[in-house]
């Protein structure tokens, strides 16, 4: 196989120039983050935030280029605008943030965070989409966990997804569940060695630029933690509120905490805890050990002032069906697995309506 080199990606892009420009994009400095990782490629092109619609097919015509280069096996390209703005000075305040432009078709959007790994969010948002589904709700899950999807493997899906037109993604569909990843793109082996404003990109086009269709909520597996991505949806994506994943000692509970002070800073609404892994259920005789503690994440959520959604015990058959690519609550929905989870799920969309009700209560003026 040829091999890649900076250079010859850097040459290739050399042909690709702006709208009335007589400059490339590479001699017009706009080239960002360019890394190549076994055939992978990945950059950003940074450009007007203006000018985002005008510039997506300049994007396009950049990753064609470079996927069409010899040794080349995936390239990612994405639009980034992380510069200072022209004409705003140095220590000048920054314009106030635009309102969040709703995602057309999509009731409500759900954040499945956590704020730390290993707690199990992939396979609580998962498992929650699909009772969603389980409900009658049109649902989408969209895995915005940038570098390390899992939505992919656990829910048995693979291939690159179609884009008929070049511009706009359809999500590959499963259990009724219309699922979009940036693990469909890449391998699986593939490390997502991306700078900040390209996961924020990606993470937009991701949300924008596929064709969801009428969704009645939208789960988002979220990365671990409170950095770019997570600030990200939360500033840019109309979120209907964030359910907070955690295991019930204290190591993980403190993280809990950040996570909620996160969301609340940027008026996103806290609909619950999940307390995962919350006891260990032996199969054979039933006898149950609480091998991280128990109980934490339940008084945790009362401290916060927020709604507990439910214990998940830790069960060999959650791992393996998520491990199968067979979520359990699709393959196996008379399980007391399953119920557990139709039963957060149902919590979950009783706080979505609540918060709905609060939203559109009409004020009243006293004169």
């Amino acid at each position: 196989m040829a091999k890649v080199s900076e250079a010859g990606i850097l040459k290739a892009l050399e042909e690709i120039r702006p709208p009335g420009s007589d400059r490339s994009i590479v001699q017009a400095g706009m080239i960002e983050g360019l890394t190549i990782r076994e055939g992978n490629v990945g950059f950003a092109i940074t450009i007007d935030p203006a000018q985002a619609q005008a510039m997506e097919p300049l994007r396009k015509a950049a990753e064609d280029r470079v996927f069409a280069l010899p040794g080349v096996s995936s390239a990612t390209v994405a639009l980034t605008a992380h510069r200072q703005a022209a004409g705003q000075a140095q220590g000048q305040a920054p314009r106030a943030a635009a309102p969040k432009a709703p995602l057309q078709g999509i009731g409500a959007i759900v954040a499945v965070a956590s704020g730390k790994g290993g707690v199990g969010k992939s396979t609580t948002a998962t498992n929650l989409a699909l009772a969603l589904a389980a409900q009658g709700l049109r649902t989408g899950l969209l895995d915005a966990d940038i570098y390390g999807p899992s939505q992919p493997r656990m829910m048995g899906l693979s291939g690159r997804p179609q884009s008929p037109d070049g511009k706009v993604i359809v999500p590959h569909e499963r259990y009724g569940v219309r699922c979009m990843s940036i693990g469909f793109l890449v391998g699986e082996d593939t490390p997502m060695i991306w700078r900040g404003p390209m996961v924020q990109s990606a993470l937009m086009q991701m949300l924008r630029d596929v064709a969801w269709g009428e969704l009645d909520v939208l789960v988002v597996d979220m990365p671990p933690g409170t950095g770019d991505a997570q600030l990200t949806m939360a500033q840019q994506v109309p979120l209907s509120g964030a359910v907070i994943v955690s295991t019930p000692q204290s190591v993980a509970l403190s993280d809990v905490k950040k996570a909620v002070n996160m969301f609340r800073k940027v008026d996103v609404p806290i609909l619950g805890v999940v307390e995962n892994m919350s006891l260990y259920i032996c199969p054979n005789c039933g006898h149950e050990e609480h091998i991280f503690a128990h109980g934490g994440a339940r008084r945790e959520a009362e401290t916060q002032g927020v709604p507990f959604l439910g214990e998940v015990p830790l069960e060999p058959a959650i791992r393996e069906a998520s491990d199968e690519g067979r979520p359990i609550v699709a393959e196996h929905p008379d399980s007391r697995q399953a119920e557990t989870y139709r039963a957060i799920a149902r919590a979950v969309w009783d706080e979505v309506e609540k918060g709905r009700g609060q939203r559109r209560q009409p004020s009243i003026v006293m004169e």
